[in-house]
């Protein structure tokens, strides 16, 4: 059993995310990106696209969607005075329609059945281990763990820039924990535990992350970078 989901659905001009951080969280999140004119698609490390958070009690009624148990269920977030529209529709027998926002994406009878299986399991984790008290806050403060011993984040914000694009981390990709300090084009200066400030490439950057400074956060970097730079256990 794996502790981390993310799984992508594409189609000719919108794409949609769905991601599960840990199985100890009651939330997912899902991403939606457009192509756009010049034919690329949009970036979410560039803060392009729109993510959405969803709670249990929303898995359950998009499942019941999937399921064919309802016709449609629609509801609105709101954040920092911005209402995001939300609703997941069926079209004939065969066709579902997500509309977040202005980002409409359609999903065929294999993609539904996939996500359909998906968000079954991952509910069914929820609510077997983000319903019991959390007992790894003493851990949280590891600036750095190894793969095989991962730091379950927590205080993950409603905005959801820490979403996590790349979930198969191996042995070439590494957590580092820290609060953004400073960013220039090409990179961002991060604070770590230890009080030090290091400048990393936003190229060996393999998650997103909140651009906002003074939020502490996980980042998952390039080993090699890490290694290089003596910021290994």
């Amino acid at each position: 059993m794996v502790d981390v989901h993310s799984q992508s659905f594409f189609g000719q001009s919108t794409g949609m995310f769905i991601q599960s951080s840990s199985r100890s969280d009651s939330f997912i999140f899902m991403n939606f990106i457009k192509k756009k004119n010049d034919g690329t698609w949009e970036k979410l490390s560039n803060r392009e696209g729109k993510t959405i958070k969803c709670g249990l009690e929303e898995i359950v009624m998009i499942l019941e969607v999937l399921k064919k148990k309802s016709k449609s269920w629609s509801t609105v977030h709101s954040f920092k005075n911005e209402k995001t529209p939300i609703s997941v529709s069926w079209e004939g027998d065969n066709k579902v329609w997500f509309n977040v926002g202005d980002y409409p994406k359609m999903l065929s009878f294999t993609q539904i059945e996939i996500l359909r299986l998906l968000l079954s399991h991952i509910l069914e984790e929820k609510i077997e281990y983000s319903t019991v008290p959390d007992t790894s806050k003493s851990f949280v403060n590891s600036s750095l763990k190894d793969t095989n011993n991962l730091v379950k984040q927590n205080n993950i914000t409603d905005d959801g820039l820490t979403i996590r694009e790349e979930m198969n981390l191996g042995e070439k990709i590494r957590r580092l924990e820290g609060i953004i300090s400073g960013e220039t084009e090409k990179a961002i200066r991060i604070a770590i535990n230890n009080g030090e400030d290091i400048w990393i490439p936003k190229s060996t950057i393999k998650s997103q992350y909140n651009a906002e400074k003074n939020t502490k956060q996980t980042f998952l970097i390039d080993s090699w970078f890490l290694e290089k730079n003596n910021l290994t256990l």
